[in-house]
């Protein structure tokens, strides 16, 4: 069941029916100058940050966690949000796949300025 990314109404759980590799998000509306973004994850993705751009995140299932530089852990059980304020070092890591929601402004990249073979650009998170 692919999704309009700009769909005003849709079924969340069936979205993520379409996501299929970890740590690639997928536009599934926009609000604004925000896009909503939905992802499944596993593993670790990357330390990074977003110079400019807070981003939210919204565990719909599983655990995540987001650490941060210094030592900090965020734990994020299945109906927890976290903002990640812009220019913060973080790296989201999920013990077991865990499925998330994120908010963030259009112009956000997916790992920020660090590439890595699991960033996505915005053009293959709208497919």
């Amino acid at each position: 069941m692919r999704i309009h990314p700009f769909a005003e109404s849709f079924d969340l759980e069936a979205a993520f029916g379409d996501v299929v590799e970890y740590w690639s998000p997928k536009v599934v509306a926009r609000v604004n100058d925000q896009y909503v973004k939905i992802a499944k994850v596993h593993g670790q993705l990357v330390w990074h940050d977003h110079a400019q751009e807070d981003e939210l995140f919204f565990v719909v299932r599983g655990h995540l966690k987001i650490e941060y530089e210094g030592g900090r852990i965020v734990e994020l059980p299945a109906g927890s949000m976290h903002v990640v304020p812009r220019g913060t070092l973080h790296n989201p890591v999920a013990e077991r796949e865990c499925w998330i929601v994120l908010i963030e402004p259009v112009q956000t990249k997916h790992t920020g300025d660090v590439e890595s073979p699991l960033t996505r650009t915005i053009d293959e998170q709208l497919r």
